[in-house]
């Protein structure tokens, strides 16, 4: 009985086991069905519908990424600049025994660029401060440069060369250049002539305090575009092939293109030229004290209220003693917030508006005292504390054989030839700042104590590197 029992429950489990592999198959095949469905018949229930561009868009698109109108037309007003001077070079036993020793030509390249028609040429100041020569290579001949001025404060300076029809540069505007618009570099990076590169506008108005001088001016245009050693002096232009700016500067760790990059905008550069052209010197309008950023910090520091919602202007942080700003009753602490209709809300904003002003000028300045609103009537001045425009004067001396002209920091002297002054071997640009401890700052004092003076002579003063050196001679 029990052997029956066993042979049935096996029977029946066996029945429902071949049921459930039916089963599993039969769902198994449906499912690949469905599956074949999904691959080769699949209808969405929504059809999607893609942005159709147009054949004249893609032609309108593609074309707005074409800088070769641009580079054509910039090309042709760049030129190859070389910086030659002489470097000092201490003697060894080997120098005696096979003549060497004595001084090498060292030689540093930029770029520049063609303002006008007539031979001035545009460059960075830094590229040729040091050069005893200076040659411009251009359409495959060399032409040794006459230097017309330089204008430390925003690192220009303008060269003459002997040749005319020249193909000076279109120039744009800087002050209607757009971040995030694009740009063209044109320079000469690594020796490599009429190199073109591209990026865009990343920001305006960047302080990046890399200007050694008295009043530095700071606004520059920032962008991604390539730009090495050797572009320094290059064009900056829009994608129509204008000039906006005079390529500068780059921040690096390595000393070459991370990604950041400056040029100074072409509406400086203008005026510069002109002043430079003009007056062998630039014209600074000056306030008569120095603004600083108006943010927490600073108001914190001047005792206003740092609770506001935005901070808008720039903080009158200095105001000197019968400048233009003391003259209209400005006072440390003032918020600046417009020069005449237009508003200034950084610190290079402000410089870079004062940079299009003579001494002379009146500006409207509207700022906030107290809470209050108030204007005030600024009549700008020149670094002497007046009004008139500065020229500069060059003396020159046969029995010096060199030229001499004064200086912030003392007297300059340049383009040495035959004369006292090679004899006791005086570095090219070295600006005399004391003789024999005593300071001077007119050129008719040096020469008056050279052409007079006999016995031992101490010299203090910057070589053309702007390091200090002390000299001693012994005149007879």
């Amino acid at each position: 009985m029990n052997f029956w029992k066993i042979v049935i429950v096996g029977f029946m489990s066996g029945l429902a086991g071949a049921f459930a592999f039916f089963s599993y198959q039969t769902e198994k095949e449906n499912r690949q069905k469905k599956d074949n469905v999904l691959v080769s018949d699949y209808k969405p229930s929504e059809i999607y519908r893609p942005n159709i561009i147009q054949p004249s868009s893609v032609v309108n698109a593609i074309e707005t990424v074409d800088f070769s109108l641009a580079a054509s037309k910039a090309t042709p007003s760049v030129v190859y600049i070389n910086s030659l001077s002489q470097s000092n070079v201490s003697y060894s036993p080997w120098d005696l025994l096979f003549g060497g020793g004595g001084s090498q030509t060292q030689v540093s390249s930029g770029s520049g660029v063609i303002f006008s028609s007539d031979g001035y040429i545009v460059t960075n100041n830094h590229v040729i401060e040091n050069a005893e020569k200076i040659q411009v290579l251009y359409n495959k001949k060399s032409y040794e440069a006459e230097l017309i001025g330089t204008d430390p404060s925003t690192d220009l300076a303008v060269l003459k060369i002997k040749e005319s029809n020249l193909p000076a540069i279109t120039i744009g505007s800087s002050r209607s250049l757009q971040v995030g618009e694009w740009v063209v570099a044109v320079g000469n990076p690594f020796s490599l002539s009429s190199t073109v590169t591209v990026g865009i506008v990343s920001a305006k108005g960047r302080k990046i305090n890399i200007v050694d001088d008295r009043f530095p001016l700071e606004s520059f245009i920032q962008t991604d575009a390539a730009i090495n050693p050797g572009n320094s002096g290059g064009a900056l232009v829009n994608k129509s092939g204008e000039l906006v700016g005079i390529n500068t500067a780059i921040l690096s760790r390595t000393g070459s293109y991370t990604g950041y990059a400056f040029a100074v905008p072409v509406d400086i550069v203008r005026k510069s030229v002109d002043d430079l052209i003009k007056y062998g010197t630039p014209q600074k309008a000056l306030f008569g004290g120095n603004v600083i950023e108006y943010d927490y910090l600073n108001a914190k520091k001047y005792g206003l209220n740092a609770d506001v919602k935005e901070f808008r202007g720039v903080l009158v942080g200095k105001v000197d003693r019968k400048g233009a700003a003391d003259n209209a009753g400005l006072q440390e602490g003032d918020i600046i917030t417009k020069i005449n209709n237009q508003e200034i809300d950084s610190e290079s904003a402000f410089e870079e508006e004062l940079s299009y002003r003579y001494p002379g000028d009146k500006i409207t300045v509207t700022y906030q005292r107290n809470n209050k609103s108030n204007t005030a009537s600024l009549t700008l001045l020149n670094k002497n504390g007046d009004v008139s425009l500065i020229k500069r004067k060059i003396y020159s001396n046969d029995v010096l054989g060199a030229n001499l002209e004064a200086v912030d920091y003392g007297v300059k002297v340049f383009k040495i030839q035959n004369g006292l002054f090679k004899q006791m071997g005086l570095p090219e640009n070295y600006t005399i700042i004391q003789i024999n401890r005593k300071q001077v700052k007119n050129p008719e004092d040096v020469i008056e104590f050279f052409t007079s003076y006999k016995g031992r002579v101490y010299l203090y003063g910057l070589n053309g590197n702007k390091q200090q050196t002390q000299l001693s001679f012994y005149l007879q």
